[in-house]
């Protein structure tokens, strides 16, 4: 039985990292902001402290074999390009910096297959040894946090002192995504809420073989490596198909033409438009410029590194959908 630190205990990909751990027989020390009565009946202990605060990140890694790292905010909004580079920069080299003063030897740090895998071509399949596209990255101050964050953690390997290592998983999908971070585009897909088909695509994993990607990357992962981590590479239009089998909800039919350059000037047309089908029975939402353009690239990886090394597997991606979905309309609001 190992001690870990785990910071993001309370995310989506966090608490199900806490639940495969704790009932793999490890302990679990939990980095929380605020008390969390979910996390103590799980069996984590929890520790108060925050990633920006080096003290609090010391004594809760006290004593602890190994240490991952899924605190971390997701948001599209430029608007929060600042907060996003104190979070996932700033607080990656604050939890590492206190994991060594404390002796931890292990930190695994969740990172984002976007840091890589993005670009215009279809046919490409990215892997871990793609350098990344900073003039597409930048546009989008998700991303470009988490790969700077990812790029210290990477520096901060230090021989004998510690080791780290990067998981990039895609989009995760799967039951319990209670802040909706990374399924709420099933959801509106669910409430007919999307009016058309972007012309990207995109990858997806199921957040419980996320975590399980993290633990195997604790036990074998080599120092200093990134591995991507995902299911199924789609187009959106295929993806939309799949989730109509398994919902049983129409998809959208009407394809929107791809024009990634130009998507945020066009957006305030189609709002228009749309505001126009409003009126004509239609009830679509207002889209966002940021998303739409993401959905114009196309998001796919090979996740072979992961496989090879690590002996990861996903699980079938249907099966991945359809408990997104059931799991979506279970806790409907």
């Amino acid at each position: 039985m190992a001690r870990y630190l785990l910071t993001g205990a309370t995310g989506f990909l966090g608490s199900h990292l806490a639940r495969l751990l704790l009932d793999g027989g490890d302990e679990v020390v939990a980095l929380c902001r605020d008390p969390h009565p979910d996390l103590e009946a799980m069996g984590a202990k929890f520790r108060i402290g925050d990633v920006l605060d080096c003290a609090s990140i010391e004594r809760a890694a006290e004593g602890c074999d190994g240490a991952f790292h899924c605190a971390g905010k997701v948001s599209r909004n430029p608007d929060d390009a600042e907060e996003l580079y104190r979070i996932h920069v700033e607080g990656t080299r604050t939890a590492i910096r206190a994991c060594k003063a404390r002796g931890v030897r292990r930190f695994v740090l969740a990172s984002s297959s976007g840091t890589v895998a993005v670009g215009s071509d279809p046919e490409h399949l990215a892997t871990e040894d793609d350098e990344p596209d900073l003039g597409l990255i930048a546009r989008w101050p998700y991303y470009r946090a988490k790969l700077y964050g990812e790029r210290a953690a990477i520096e901060a390997n230090e021989s004998g002192v510690i080791e780290v290592v990067s998981v990039n998983p895609t989009l995760l999908l799967g039951p319990g995504d209670r802040r909706g971070s990374s399924t709420e585009d099933v959801k509106r897909f669910l409430q007919r809420r999307i009016p058309a088909v972007p012309a990207g695509g995109l990858s997806f994993v199921d957040v419980r073989d996320a975590a399980k990607a993290m633990a195997l990357a604790m036990e074998k992962g080599t120092p200093a490596r990134r591995y991507l981590v995902g299911a199924c590479n789609l187009s959106i239009r295929e993806f939309f198909k799949r989730l109509e089998l398994v919902s049983g909800v129409p998809a959208p039919v009407l394809p929107l033409p791809r024009l990634p350059n130009l998507t945020r000037w066009i957006t305030p047309w189609l709002n228009r438009a749309w505001t126009l089908a409003e009126g004509m029975g239609g009830r679509f939402p207002e889209l966002d410029p940021v998303s739409l353009e993401m959905a114009q690239y196309f998001w796919y990886l090979d996740s072979t590194r992961a496989e090879t090394e690590l002996g990861w597997s996903p699980r079938d991606p249907t099966t991945t959908l359809a408990d997104t979905v059931a799991d979506l309309r279970e806790h409907a609001s």
